[in-house]
């Protein structure tokens, strides 16, 4: 990759890194349901009028915006607002990569290379570790760690639904529009949601009592994130292959714990460094390609995760 865009892929992933910040920021001001819902609306209008539709059917913006719209976003800031921090929540995520070569072998006998497995064996056991960890300490409840797992969980039905997807369309998909046309999924059915779980109370009480932090948070997550964040990952996209692109998005964590340290005064025990490291390290393990045509085919391939954000 040329340096500017070696600059950019670190930039993109700062963003995202950094986006752990906000959702924690917006959970306070937001019902996690309702701010789920929120951020696909404000992230899809009136996006989704100037840009095209991508040439799939709709049936898989369902497959995908469902289990990630749903399912990860609507986990993930649960968890988050049950005490999950912002730094080890963007750790934690990173399991999606694993997560989605794990169903793609039992729903698509996609096989498992050496590298992947040696990777889940390192990820795993930092969860497991960190799992001890919260379970004992002060850091968050246990309940909301295992909320964030699978909120990782669902977003590897996701990138499975996505690799299908792939497989099937007939043109190339832009990941920008896709992304803009998916995020009208969610809202509905997270609307529904929130109002069954949340309340229109509390709902109402956030809607009647704004702020500027709040709305400066949905606006990252939404605006920063999501369309800028997208945009410019698929213009890395359509320059260089997916896996060399895609490696950057490992950078997310150290700037989400970098982030929820410096702005929320969040403390990660040396424990929980060590766990963390662990787990993006067993991600890294995975997520490493084999050139040679021939080790690929003997190794296996896994599919290319969507980026964490």
């Amino acid at each position: 990759m040329r340096p500017r865009h070696v600059l950019l892929a670190v930039l993109i992933a700062a963003v995202w890194g950094f986006n752990f910040v906000p959702i924690k920021i917006g959970l306070e001001h937001y019902p996690p349901l309702f701010f789920a819902a929120l951020r696909f609306a404000v992230a899809a209008l009136p996006a989704a009028l100037l840009v095209r539709r991508p040439p799939v059917p709709a049936r898989w913006l369902l497959l995908v915006g469902l289990p990630m719209g749903v399912g990860q976003f609507g986990l993930l800031f649960i968890a988050m607002r049950a005490g999950m921090s912002a730094g080890l929540s963007s750790v934690v995520l990173q399991l999606s990569a694993l997560f989605t070569a794990l169903i793609a072998w039992a729903a698509l006998r996609e096989r498992l290379g050496l590298r992947l497995v040696a990777g889940m064996a390192v990820a795993f056991g930092g969860v497991a570790w960190l799992g001890v960890l919260q379970s004992g300490g002060t850091s968050g409840p246990l309940g909301a760690f295992l909320l964030c797992i699978a909120a990782a969980f669902m977003w590897g039905l996701a990138n499975v639904a996505m690799r299908r997807m792939n497989a099937h369309a007939t043109g190339e998909i832009d990941p920008f529009g896709f992304m803009v046309w998916m995020s009208l999924v969610p809202p509905l059915p997270m609307l529904a949601l929130s109002l069954l779980i949340e309340g229109p109370d509390e709902i109402g009480h956030s809607l009647a009592h704004p702020s500027w932090a709040g709305l400066g948070a949905l606006a990252y997550v939404a605006y920063l994130s999501t369309l800028v964040g997208y945009g410019l990952w698929g213009y890395l996209m359509r320059r260089y292959e997916a896996s060399t692109v895609g490696m950057y998005s490992l950078l997310v964590p150290p700037f989400g714990l970098a982030g929820a340290t410096v702005v929320l005064h969040e403390h990660v025990s040396p424990a929980r460094l060590g766990a963390a490291a662990l787990i993006v390290g067993g991600v890294a393990l995975g997520a490493v390609r084999v050139r040679s045509r021939r080790k690929s085919r003997a190794l296996g391939s896994t599919p290319d995760p969507l980026p964490t954000r």
